[in-house]
Order: C-alpha cells, then sequence, then structure tokens
C-alpha cells in the first residue's frame, strides 16, 4: 500500500515533465528569457491543449519550480503531487470515530434510512451530547458515497439482506446451455398473474398463479398449469402437461428449494419431500434438483417470466399490475377518463390458456440465446421423441374434491360429465382433470382405482326433427338409443335376481288375444299396463303386433319424433 499511486497523479507528473520541456524549448527561441516565460504562461492558460485539460491554468513561478524538482533528471515521480491521499480502504475526512459509529450506525441500519435522514438525526444526537463543532451535511454524504462504494459488500448486506448480497454481490457461475440437449432439464417455479381471469369454481374474477415447466436449453415454456387455488397437484399437473407436450420425460426437473418452493405459494410449510412428489418424480425417473437457497440468479425461467409480464400481461384489459406501485390509471382514485375507455373485459381460463398459448407461439418464433442463428421452436423440434403413454402419467394430473355421482353422472364446473359405467353407481368418487381440457374427466373410485373416462354432456336441440340439423337429430337419436339400451341393460340385470314365474307372470295370465281384447275395451286397465304410449307400442309390436292401435300410433307426430 505504501508504493500505491493513484492514476490521476501519475497523468499530472507526466504533464507536468511535458510542459517543462515545451517552456524550455520556447525560451531558447527568445533573447529575453523574463518576456518568453511570460508569453509561455499566456499560451498555455488560453489554449485547449491536452495539456491544458489536466494541468489547467499554470504561472511561471510553477514552471521555475518544477524544473528545480527535476534537478536535471528525467524522473517524473519527482513532480508527482505531494497531496496526502487516501488508499482503497482509507479515506480522509474531518469526520472522527465517534461521528462516523453514529452516522454509520444509522445508515446501515436494516430500515434503510435515507441518506439526509441518517445526516440529521446524526448532527441531531452530536448536538444533544453537546458538541459544538458539527460537520457540514456534505462532509456526511462525501463520506457516505466513499463507504458505499469501497464497501458495496458490506451496505448490502446490512441493508437488504443475505438475498440481495447473493444476487447483487457475490460473483456467480456461468453456464454453458449448450452443451445440453432438449428436454435434460426442465426448470420449474410459479409466478402470480398480474391480470384476473374468471375462477370456473366461483364464477368470480381473481388472480390466479402460472406453475410452469421451462426447457433449459431452448428456453420454452413447454408445460404449465393456471392454479386457482391451494393445490399441490398443480405442480404435477403441469410437468404432466410438460411430458405431453415434448413427448419426453425429462432428465432432470430443477426448482426452488424444497420449502420455499412450497411457501411461496402456499400457507403451510411442508416442503417438497413432504408432498408425495419424489416418489411420482423417481417413478417416472426424473431425478429432482433443488436449488440453493437466495440464488434465484441461477433459475432461468425469472428471466422468461419478466418477458411474460412486460410482453403478455400488460397487454390485457384485466391487467391490474403486480402491486400498488404499477397498479394501471383506471384503478387509481379520480381517474374517470381511464375508467370510462377500459374494457371491462376478464378472460375464462380456457380463453387466457388460448392466448397464452398464441403469446406463446411469438415467444418461440425468437432467437434461442442457447443456440445461434436457430429459433427457440427450431431447437424445440430437434428434440429426440419418446411416444410416452399419456396413461402411464395419471398419477401426475391435477386431483380434486369428492364428488357424488348423479342421474346425469357426475356435476363439475357447472357441466354434466356421463359414462356408461357411471349408470346404476349412486357412491362418492374421485375425479382427475386437466384444465388445458375440459372436455373429459378421469373417475376414480374412493380406493382409487380406476373407474371410466367420462365425457363432457352437450345439451340437445329442444325440437331437433323439426327445428334443428341433421347433427341435432342424429345426436338426439343416439341419446334415445343411449337411454333404452340402459333401461335394458337394468331389466336384463333384475331379471337374474327374480322367479321365472314372476317374470311371465303377465304372459301366463293373458295371452295375445286376450291383450287385443283389453285394449279394445278397457281405457283403465291400459294405463294400469304401461306409463307411456313408447311401452303400450313396444310390447305390442312384440305380442300384438296385428293389433290396430300400432296403425293408429304410426301416423302420430310422437311416433315419427321417436323412432324414425
Amino acid at each position: 500500500m505504501a508504493n500505491f499511486t493513484p492514476e490521476k497523479y501519475k497523468q499530472i507528473a507526466l504533464a507536468r515533465l511535458d510542459i517543462v520541456h515545451k517552456w524550455l524549448e520556447f525560451r531558447k527561441q527568445s533573447q529575453n528569457k523574463l518576456q518568453a516565460d511570460y508569453d509561455f504562461v499566456k499560451l498555455h492558460n488560453t489554449s485547449n491543449s491536452h495539456l491544458f485539460e489536466i494541468l489547467g491554468k499554470i504561472s511561471r513561478g510553477s514552471l521555475h519550480r518544477w524544473y528545480a524538482m527535476l534537478n536535471g533528471t528525467e524522473d517524473y515521480t519527482k513532480l508527482l503531487p505531494q497531496y496526502k491521499y487516501s488508499t482503497v480502504r482509507e479515506y480522509r475526512t474531518v469526520l472522527n470515530d465517534e461521528e462516523i459509529k453514529i452516522f454509520m450506525g444509522l445508515l446501515l441500519h436494516p430500515n434503510r434510512l435515507s441518506i439526509g435522514k441518517a445526516i440529521a438525526l446524526t448532527k441531531y444526537k452530536l448536538k444533544e451530547q453537546g458538541q459544538d463543532f458539527i460537520p457540514a451535511d456534505i462532509t456526511f454524504r462525501r463520506y457516505a458515497k466513499w463507504f458505499k462504494d469501497n464497501n458495496y459488500d458490506k451496505w448490502i448486506l446490512a441493508r437488504d439482506g443475505e438475498k440481495a448480497l447473493s444476487d447483487k454481490v457475490e460473483p456467480y457461475i456461468k453456464r454453458d446451455a449448450s452443451l445440453l440437449e432438449v428436454g435434460d432439464i426442465l426448470v420449474a417455479d410459479g409466478h402470480k398473474l398480474a391480470f384476473q381471469v374468471i375462477n370456473p369454481f366461483t364464477g368470480k374474477p381473481c388472480r390466479a398463479t402460472l406453475v410452469g415447466f421451462l426447457d433449459w436449453k431452448s428456453t420454452a415454456l413447454v408445460g404449465y398449469e393456471i392454479m386457482l387455488e391451494e393445490n399441490t397437484q398443480c405442480i404435477a399437473s403441469a410437468l404432466c402437461n410438460a411430458i405431453i407436450n415434448i413427448d419426453m420425460i425429462p432428465k432432470i426437473v430443477y426448482q426452488d428449494n424444497g420449502r420455499a418452493f412450497r411457501a411461496k405459494y402456499f400457507t403451510d410449510d411442508k416442503g417438497f419431500t413432504e408432498l408425495g412428489f419424489q416418489g411420482l418424480y423417481s417413478k417416472l425417473g426424473i431425478e429432482t434438483v433443488f436449488a440453493k437457497p437466495y440464488n434465484a440468479r441461477a433459475k432461468v425461467i425469472e428471466r422468461f417470466f419478466k418477458e411474460f409480464q412486460e410482453g403478455f400481461e400488460k397487454l390485457l384489459p384485466s391487467y391490474i399490475g403486480s402491486s400498488i406501485n404499477n397498479k394501471p390509471a383506471y384503478m387509481m382514485r379520480n381517474e374517470k377518463f381511464h375508467k370510462n375507455l377500459h374494457s371491462e373485459f376478464i378472460p375464462t381460463i380456457e380463453e387466457t390458456i388460448k392466448m397464452i398459448d398464441m403469446w406463446l407461439n411469438f415467444k418461440n418464433s425468437q432467437p434461442c440465446p442457447n443456440a445461434p442463428y436457430k429459433t427457440i421452436a427450431e431447437v424445440l423440434s430437434e428434440r429426440k421423441r419418446q411416444n410416452i403413454d399419456i396413461n402411464t402419467l395419471d398419477d401426475l394430473m391435477l386431483a380434486t374434491e369428492v364428488k357424488t355421482i348423479q342421474r346425469n353422472g357426475i356435476r363439475f364446473l357447472n357441466c354434466d360429465y356421463f359414462d356408461e359405467r357411471l349408470y346404476g353407481f349412486k357412491s362418492k368418487v374421485f375425479i382427475k382433470y386437466n384444465l388445458f381440457d375440459l372436455t373429459r374427466i378421469k373417475v376414480y373410485t374412493s380406493k382409487g382405482e380406476y373407474l371410466c373416462t367420462a365425457e363432457r354432456v352437450t345439451e340437445t336441440h329442444p325440437m331437433a326433427k323439426l327445428l334443428g340439423d341433421v347433427k341435432d337429430y342424429e345426436d338426439y337419436k343416439q341419446k334415445i338409443v343411449r337411454q333404452r339400451q340402459l333401461k335394458k341393460k337394468t331389466v336384463e340385470s333384475v331379471k337374474k335376481y327374480l322367479e321365472m314365474e314372476d317374470i311371465k307372470l303377465l304372459e301366463t295370465q293373458m295371452g295375445p288375444v286376450e291383450i287385443q281384447t283389453v285394449f279394445k275395451t278397457d281405457s283403465k286397465r291400459i294405463q294400469t299396463l304401461f306409463k307411456n304410449n313408447s311401452e303400450k307400442y313396444e310390447y305390442l309390436i312384440k305380442n300384438a303386433p296385428n293389433n290396430s292401435w300400432i296403425t293408429e300410433f304410426k301416423n302420430t307426430k310422437e311416433y315419427k319424433l321417436l323412432y324414425e
């Protein structure tokens, strides 16, 4: 440290040596040395030369003094300024140790007092202690600036904490993602959406969370899930979508440390290893790697979410900002102009997914940072597909609450889901679903056994034959056929439990001829035998095909609607 010389002082000494040489050359050209000195000084002080920029204005005495200091040598170090200068860890100041202690104690407080407030409190405390001389504000400010510039690590740790020290000060390791292949590593994280969506469970606007998996090589978001409420299975469901989209199982899933990943979105503090995911990942042959705590710079997905917010979320009418500081103008008080211009459109989950997918198409058309001269989509297309069987991913699908089977199947999100295997059940079941495809849900028994995949029931045209098109009428006929098939299935099953005498009771007591007579003469008895004309027609067509009632019924609209 003793031999350290500031670079600025070296430049001054070298400039002094140069100007002494120029002065001596100038003097040789004149008979009157004294006049030459004054002329040279005037020329220098009125010029815009490089030497003037370094030395500023000089005097005749300065020139003679520098010449004497050289003492006939060319050693520029003899011309170094004689100021006392500080080293990197030292600083010349009029502040004494007590003043520095009080000032820095306030300035390095974790509540992050401003420099101005710390100066005011320090001066007040010094006055309270009876000190007569109080340094000026600028003296404190210069010391604070020097301390921050030369002790930035201490400044950040004291005021902002360990995470800020890790993110802003500590050196980081640059990783060469070009050495990876697509699908080798998926990086997982979540992002609280800065716009509102319609919650399908409540019908009200809400801020959802996007849990995503990003391929490290291509930087493409290959799978995500919209989380509407606290549900740990969203993480597994997002991975399921990622595996389906890229058609391969990743080697490694890299995500935040277990407890932090959970605590970031959920109220309890269970860690990743306590939620059963590790077993699900291991079953698929996926290695789980957790990021080091306070190491946000290692998660490349953070950069993706920043682009997502700037390039997508802020373009939506339902954007409300991620905090109070960045709320849009229409949400501020007394902003009538912006409120009148604002669109009240809030997308549903289905609409949100479609819009996100459209933006991802744009994002994937951009250059890939890990592969020169290729787009993200081009890098992603080079992956080696594995032809994954989707059924092996059932364990990763999102599970919801228990449901009870009703007449039309399972009621979920204001829709009915039905499959023939649900017919006749009146018990509680588990359902698994994916918000990306709500046309079907998977149904499991309360013990976890797979029961069926129920399709969403579509509504039927109220007058398909007369007012609907071919598609409406075909849909109606198929549903009628399914109703009859299910009823027939029930009848056939019940026959196994009843005695044959009970089943044939009507036939043994009444033959075809007698039946025809009954239908001709006893209208009240007809009502007791059959609930409607359809049952009556089907019975007669088997047992009394020549009955005149059949001919009459075939000419009615009811027959044409049901049977033609």
